[in-house]
């Protein structure tokens, strides 16, 4: 998986937009509205954090957008594709953001947050435990895990994962399975989401994003997760 990932690295956000293009936004736009969910759910539940990883960060396009909307102190992006690494300390390693290997994660830890998106689909299924049993190591006790993935269960997420040549034959995890491996990693699955985020064309309904979250209709979900 790494190494496919340093062949893309260079043209990774060219290959995003072509299966995000129909939804007329960016990458950053539905980057935004996952963090800016997030937030709000930490601010209803009275938690601040003053530490998060970015598992998965590729070339870390996010990492700001946390530091901003959680007003995190310190933000570590972490990915298994060191070419990503290497992109991402180019562009914001002199802006008070450190891009780490795994291996010098595990020398740290003690995050409050561990933030991923997109990542668990790329990883083997029979890795994928072992994988959040890191990440359970990486946090402080009481720290939170805010996975994200794609919906299986929503047929625009499938036709979206076709168009992008990295996604196309990705083993897709549904909710239900995460909260299963988180249980089993040693998490404590507080909510699940079910997200949105919905572009211009359908600006009329983000009036109803927050009422529709239970629901699992949306094209990405989030299990909030205990340590």
């Amino acid at each position: 998986m790494a190494r496919s990932f340093d062949e893309v690295a260079d043209r990774y956000e060219a290959d995003l937009q072509r299966g995000l293009v129909l939804s007329g936004e960016s990458r950053d736009f539905f980057a935004r509205g996952r963090v800016e969910h997030l937030a709000s759910r930490l601010r209803e539940l009275g938690i601040g954090v003053s530490s998060v990883l970015d598992f998965g960060c590729g070339t870390g396009e996010t990492c700001p957008l946390l530091q901003e909307a959680l007003a995190a102190r310190r933000v570590v992006g972490s990915d298994l594709s060191v070419e990503s690494l290497v992109l991402a300390r180019a562009r914001l390693g002199g802006d008070g953001f450190e891009f780490l290997s795994a291996d010098d994660v595990s020398k740290g830890g003690g995050f409050d947050l561990v933030y991923s998106n997109g990542t668990f689909h790329h990883i083997p299924p029979a890795e994928r435990l072992g994988v959040m049993r890191r990440i359970h190591s990486w946090l402080r006790p009481g720290g939170l895990f805010a996975l994200f993935e794609n919906n299986p269960w929503n047929p625009g997420t499938r036709f979206v994962m076709r168009r992008i040549p990295f996604d196309r034959d990705a083993i897709v995890v549904s909710a239900p399975e995460a909260r299963r491996l988180l249980g089993s990693a040693g998490f404590r699955p507080l909510r699940t989401d079910f997200l949105f985020v919905f572009p211009r064309a359908l600006r009329w309904f983000r009036g109803l994003e927050v009422r529709l979250t239970r629901f699992p209709l949306g094209a990405q979900y989030v299990v909030l997760a205990l340590r």
